[in-house]
């Protein structure tokens, strides 16, 4: 391989950089405290509960495998910073996009969910007063 394809090789990445999952795991729980501000009479309660259970189990999943993975890797990985990371191509299956490109598209439907939730909250608690 010549020099420039090793170097095309080496500024990609096929993994996410671990501040994105951090930022996750963020948007997950303003989204858990944004729906209890929907409780109200009834079993309404225990229904936000249920849901909360599912949405921390489909985050908690996840963090124990990487945990997992991160404690038995061959060779733990170098910390990368962010800046360094955004800037470097993201492998995807059809192709490369730019790490801040592929960062934007994972984060903003987690981000559009928990904002928006967050908002009618809000709506709801200053607008009826409980």
């Amino acid at each position: 391989m010549s020099k420039t394809a090793d170097r095309r090789e080496a500024a990609t990445s096929e993994q996410l950089h671990p501040w994105i999952y951090r930022t996750i795991v963020g948007l997950v729980l303003v989204l858990i405290l944004s729906v209890w501000g929907f409780v109200g009479p009834g079993y309404s309660g225990l229904a936000l509960a249920v849901v909360s259970i599912f949405i921390f189990i489909a985050v908690a999943i996840p963090i124990i495998l990487w945990r997992i993975w991160r404690n038995h890797a061959a060779d733990p990985d170098e910390a990368e910073s962010f800046a360094t990371w955004q800037e470097r191509d993201f492998e995807i299956c059809d192709g490369r996009l730019k790490g801040a490109d592929a960062a934007l598209q994972v984060l903003l439907p987690i981000a559009a969910v928990s904002i928006g939730m967050a908002v009618f909250a809000l709506v709801l608690y200053f607008d009826v007063g409980r």
